[in-house]
């Protein structure tokens, strides 16, 4: 392959991978959000733990389902683009509604004489906040596919993960943003700029989405990257040619294999609906149980949850991805099992750690940040490689409808459970799901890499059976 080829395949690579690393942080800024505010919300409107934690549960179940059927959708449409730059807009426009919403006290009598939420008022922005739960499930998809079609599978669990480093680069951002500037600077009465200026950024956002990417290599005049990955290392295992049409019957048979019938996409699933109860018991309750459990100031759990994200998830995705093509053969279910059994460890010393050694449960809820984020990115990219580039959107759609079941238990049960028997028994609630989803992992441990090798094959015999049909 030339050089020119070469350069040109390089540069739209890491224009691709950049723009799609600030899309999808943008995607956090009017998602996280949410969470830091919450002891505002509970502060200044009144609403309660239980009532947030359904908001949370809600939200979480219809981003999964949504991730599930965009990720069907990303699979066989073309622009792919659209779908996440329309995504991020309407995420946008729901948290200014939500951020608007005491201003249309006069309309529907959302305050109470004391200034407090009515009734009224949760149920609004508990449904807003289901919206933006769908309207986030148009994010995640497009950057699976779009990763999997301008990434060669040899290079996927690095680069990929360098890609997830954008979760806890928006995470981490909007914490600082809303907890340090906003709520800090200007106090619990200005929770609503938590909304509007997030707000703001993603309808930046969106632009840079839609005139910035490119759908596929072939769009720009360049080769699939398996046939690049074919030419510079021969033939491997991992990266046979799998080609298969964006619809039709040869595409669903080959959807149902490699995803719906494969177990190990379910095993990857069970496991990503584990690591999501840890994931978010951290970053959907870190600013509330640093303060409430630890007694921190809200403006340093805010700075905790930032570090968490942004010291512990981008260092700990970004060596997860690196060890799993350097020492485990691009199998990224191992490294899921390590991360895992590690942050499960790591989470319980914070949890046992004395009050007056603050500084060392900083230490340890970073940690299990650094630890679980290696699992949560390897998850979706394992399942990107054994589904192949053609449905890796669907597998994560799965994946992704497992993940965010979790938060039928992070959050709605942990909000009850924090509220009658406090947060001790939410602890011991999530390591236990660390424990079992460590051991589920452990049960593919000798899983190949990949899936391409059985694509194939499963291709090859689809179309033999097509021509008999049609013979």
């Amino acid at each position: 392959m030339d050089q020119q080829t070469i350069k040109k395949y390089n540069y739209w690579q890491w224009r691709t991978l950049i723009i799609l690393m600030i899309g999808y942080a943008l995607f956090y800024f009017v998602r996280k959000n949410f969470s830091i505010v919450m002891p505002a919300l509970e502060s200044e409107l009144g609403l309660t733990k239980v009532q947030l934690g359904l908001f949370l549960t809600l939200h979480g179940i219809i981003y999964g389902i949504s991730r599930f059927v965009n990720g069907l959708l990303s699979d066989r449409v073309k622009q792919k683009k659209l779908i996440m730059a329309t995504g991020l807009l309407l995420c946008a426009l729901v948290n200014i509604l939500i951020g608007l919403s005491p201003q249309m006290n006069g309309l529907f009598h959302f305050m109470d004489d004391q200034g407090k939420a009515t009734v009224g008022l949760a149920y609004f922005i508990g449904s807003l906040w289901v919206v933006n739960g769908f309207t986030q499930g148009m994010g995640y998809p497009p950057c699976g596919s779009l990763m999997a079609h301008w990434i060669k599978p040899s290079e996927l669990a690095t680069k990929q993960s360098i890609w997830n480093s954008s979760h806890s680069i928006g995470a981490g951002l909007v914490a600082l943003l809303c907890g340090t500037v906003i709520l800090k600077g200007f106090g619990y009465e200005a929770w609503q700029w938590c909304f509007f200026i997030p707000a703001i950024l993603a309808l930046l956002g969106c632009g840079l989405i839609y005139w910035g990417l490119k759908d596929s290599p072939e769009s720009v005049g360049l080769p699939a990257p398996e046939e690049m990955d074919k030419e510079e290392h021969g033939k491997p295992e991992g990266a046979p040619d799998v080609r298969v049409k964006s619809s039709g019957e040869v595409f669903q048979k080959f959807l149902n294999k490699m995803v719906f019938g494969n177990p190990i996409i379910w095993v990857l699933a069970i496991t990503n609906f584990c690591v999501y109860v840890i994931r978010f018991t951290i970053l959907d309750w870190g600013s509330t149980f640093l303060t409430q459990y630890k007694h921190m100031s809200i403006d340093t759990a805010s700075v905790v949850v930032a570090a968490s994200e942004i010291v512990g998830g981008i260092i700990g995705t970004l060596l997860a991805g690196w060890a799993t093509d350097k020492f485990f053969g691009s199998r990224a279910h191992r490294t899921c099992l390590v991360g895992l059994v590690a942050a499960t460890l790591c989470f319980f010393l914070f949890w046992r750690m004395p009050e007056h050694l603050s500084w060392l449960s900083i230490v340890f809820i970073v940690l299990s940040s650094f630890f679980i984020y290696g699992p949560q990115a390897l998850l979706g990219i394992a399942a990107s490689n054994q589904a192949t580039k053609r449905a890796a959107a669907s597998a994560n759609g799965v994946l992704g409808i497992f993940g965010y079941a979790s938060t039928a238990v992070s959050g709605i049960v942990f909000g009850a459970i924090a509220d009658k028997l406090g947060w001790n028994s939410v602890f011991e609630v999530a390591i236990l799901f660390g424990i079992i989803g460590s051991v589920v992992i452990a049960t593919i441990w000798r899983a190949p890499a990949d899936g391409y090798e059985k694509g194939k094959k499963l291709l090859a015999e689809l179309r033999r059976q097509k021509a008999e049909e049609t013979a």
